[in-house]
């Protein structure tokens, strides 16, 4: 089975939210940077104010690397790859895709969610062209 992230104490509402089918991102009330991962505290201020808002869904694709030897629940090949959200922060994850070897630095994604088990991981999805 392919891994799911596990929880904890800063992440669990992160996930819940994941798991209905919604991205967020944790932003600073005090100097209102936004981050991932989840933490109680600021990394760029260190304040103790953190909520989690909702997410645009889109991206860039700054980076990804195309697996050809897949681990257990994987196909290969498949792609990895590090987005920027509209929002900033940098989330990893799979990008879904039947030609990898298409992929280009600064492509447009969206994010997607992929059912595993009874989590939900975030995923992303190639922006159609004009859209």
């Amino acid at each position: 089975m392919k891994p799911v992230p596990l929880a904890t104490p800063d992440t669990q509402e992160w996930l819940d939210r994941i798991d209905a089918g919604e991205l967020t991102v944790p932003r600073c009330t005090a100097c209102a940077s936004s981050f991932l991962y989840p933490r109680s505290s600021c990394p760029r201020c260190g304040a103790r104010s953190v909520e989690l808002v909702p997410a645009a869904g889109t991206g860039v694709l700054l980076s990804f690397v195309v697996n050809h030897r897949a681990p257990a629940g994987f196909e290969a090949p498949y792609a990895l790859g590090v987005v920027r959200l509209a929002e900033g922060p940098h989330l990893t994850g799979v990008v879904r895709t039947d030609r990898p070897d298409l992929l280009e630095v600064d492509a447009a994604v969206r994010v997607g969610f992929e059912e595993r088990g009874e989590r939900r991981v975030v995923c992303f999805d190639l922006e159609e062209a004009g859209r």
